[in-house]
């Protein structure tokens, strides 16, 4: 059976990453036929103007220019979209996570493709979908009330409709039954 797993690293350092080696120990540790790869190390485009008037416009009648301001995000959609599960490693900078993932984040919430709106408000048009995020911190304890990063990513991805969503850290990496 096809498995499919999107990973995303959204760590500056490049070597000696916490957030890196977790997220890479969780990936191998999955039975994936696939891997996709997103390093957010390579910046993604901060949302403008032209990318949010883009959203608003049928795909069948977006201009070129205003097909090429959504590319990117159309990409990393369907990697999103294509996965089974998502492993994302991200360290706690400055209480939150790094500018990368929010701009991550932002490229992917897109209305009519991620979600939608409805007379009873907003619904994810993701499911049946594992997210595992990997986080590293130097102080901030996950789950304190200095962390800003978990409480955001598990309303955002309940969000697209995505539920499962596991938090893990250095010490309970090595222990997290991660197929059940």
């Amino acid at each position: 059976m096809s498995h499919t797993v999107l990973h995303i690293d959204a760590s500056a350092r490049q070597q000696d990453s916490v957030s890196r080696r977790l997220s890479a120990d969780i990936v191998a540790k999955l039975d994936a036929t696939e891997v996709i790869r997103r390093d957010l190390a390579e910046p993604l485009p901060l949302l403008d103007e032209g990318w949010v008037t883009s959203t608003f416009i049928p795909p069948q009648d977006r201009t070129a220019a205003q097909a090429d301001a959504l590319a990117v995000s159309d990409t990393i959609v369907e990697e999103l979209q294509k996965a089974d599960t998502i492993v994302i490693g991200t360290p706690i900078y400055n209480f939150s996570g790094p500018a990368v993932l929010k701009a991550w984040v932002d490229q992917v919430a897109r209305a009519g493709v991620t979600f939608r709106y409805t007379e009873n408000g907003p619904e994810g048009l993701l499911a049946d979908k594992k997210v595992i995020v990997a986080v590293a911190s130097g102080g901030v304890q996950i789950g304190s009330p200095a962390d800003f990063l978990t409480p955001h990513l598990k309303v955002f991805f309940g969000f697209l409709g995505l539920q499962d969503v596991t938090f893990v850290n250095a010490e309970t990496v090595e222990t997290l039954d991660l197929v059940a």
